[in-house]
């Protein structure tokens, strides 16, 4: 059964349109390495260097139902906006869950440490989460990104330009 045939009014390349025919010139082969770009020159640059810093904290989540739910994690870098943490045991958190993120005490007079965890309790959102763990079936590990204003760089002074009356 063969399909109807366009209008030669419409352009393109002449292509037979019946059924079962995968026949193409050696011309018109499609290289499928041409796809398969690496998606690591692709991803676009960090917003603040990551340090590699290992220290304990603490994050707490309301589930789906409302109960509040924490889990101790080890930290395996940080920047002044985002952190990669591990739970130090099995924990299910959404993606994109709001949770609040803070360093155990001893550690937050470490220099490494941003700013805005110096202070406590810092809001964060999980905007990635790592691979999953055979044995437990839950992640290993949730890069934060902490919701804090970040520190601009003051622009310069400009001149008032003179405007004609």
């Amino acid at each position: 059964m063969a399909l109807p045939r366009p209008s030669a009014a419409l352009a393109g390349p002449d292509l037979d349109y019946r059924r079962g025919n995968t026949h193409f010139p050696r011309e018109l082969k499609v290289n499928p390495s041409a796809d398969n770009r690496d998606k690591a020159t692709n991803r676009s640059p960090r917003i603040g260097d990551r340090r590699k810093i290992s220290v304990q904290g603490r994050l707490t989540w309301r589930d789906g139902s409302g109960t509040l739910r924490f889990v101790s994690v080890t930290t395996r870098d940080m920047s002044d906006l985002d952190a990669f943490v591990e739970c130090d045991r099995p924990a299910s958190i959404p993606l994109y869950r709001l949770v609040h993120f803070q360093v155990e005490s001893p550690a937050r007079g470490g220099k490494d440490i941003p700013e805005a965890l110096k202070g406590g309790k810092v809001l964060s959102a999980v905007y990635r989460v790592g691979p999953y763990a055979s044995s437990t079936g839950t992640p290993q590990g949730y890069a934060l990104r902490l919701m804090v204003e970040p520190k601009r760089a003051v622009a310069e002074r400009r001149q008032p330009l003179a405007v004609a009356n």
